[in-house]
């Protein structure tokens, strides 16, 4: 398949560039193409907002989009809760400003309290905000997608 490569299937629907789904089935459909189905996606965008919003650098553009559209919000929304105008949000989805690091921590936050608003998260706030430090380090989600509807994150 053309999007298969040696490190998993490039799962790019989630709107992130860096998504590789190891160990993903290749099926063949009644014409006798090669396909790929991914079930429980839900589950699977559940873990990759976890990663993202753990992760130990600074979210780049498309991961504040993908944690604010995961979060069923629009740029408007967004802003008003990190008390900046929706300019400000649509620039730094576009890469044409850096996120200041308390928006960043706040986008972080209610990422995962809405995972799962009860359970305790191993960082606090302050952990957060000092991943929120913009990195050149680029940063690649290795799922392991050997068992459907068990995903889980490979070492990076």
């Amino acid at each position: 398949m053309s999007n298969d490569t040696e490190t998993g299937y490039r799962y790019t629907a989630c709107g992130l560039d860096n998504v590789y789904l190891v160990g993903l089935p290749v099926v063949e459909d009644r014409a006798g193409d090669e396909t790929i189905t991914i079930p429980c996606v839900n589950q699977l965008h559940a873990l990759l907002r976890s990663e993202v919003a753990n992760k130990s650098t600074g979210l780049d553009p498309k991961e504040i989009r993908f944690l604010r559209t995961e979060l069923g919000m629009t740029q408007a929304q967004l802003a008003k809760l990190v008390h900046k105008d929706a300019q400000t949000v649509g620039r730094w989805e576009r890469g044409d400003t850096a996120v200041d690091g308390a928006s960043e921590t706040l986008l972080r936050a209610m990422t995962l309290e809405a995972l799962d608003p009860e359970q305790k998260h191993p960082f606090s706030i302050r952990d957060l905000t000092v991943r929120a430090v913009q990195s050149l380090e680029h940063h690649d989600y290795r799922i392991d997608a050997s068992k459907p509807g068990e995903y889980r994150a490979l070492a990076a």
